[in-house]
């Protein structure tokens, strides 16, 4: 999450509504997530959170795409951090599954 903020740094100011926030709000809401579902009962409950979690990862890379589009942010930084979520995707979907299979 801390790179998201520091990665949005650079992003131009009339974006601070709308680009940033988003992007900001989705990486936010990765963790706010799982830590809902781990303060519930119940491993279903918890699976359920993760995914909730992954579809914020999907939503925070898309955002990232919208980004690279007009140049904003470092270029570098921008075309790396998509593989950056889809490992984040990937360990979470990981954790959903571990979590059903418990049931």
């Amino acid at each position: 999450m801390a790179h998201v903020y520091e990665l949005t740094r650079s992003f131009p100011r009339e974006e601070r509504l709308g680009l940033i926030a988003q992007l900001r709000r989705a990486a936010l809401s990765i963790p706010s997530n799982i830590a809902e579902g781990a303060g519930r009962s119940g491993n279903r409950t918890f699976a359920h959170s993760i995914r909730i979690a992954v579809g914020s990862a999907s939503e925070g890379e898309a955002q990232l795409y919208l980004a690279r589009d007009p140049g904003f942010g470092d270029r570098r930084e921008i075309d790396e951090a998509p593989a950056g979520v889809q490992r984040i995707r990937k360990m979470l979907w990981g954790l959903r599954e571990h979590y059903e299979q418990m049931e």
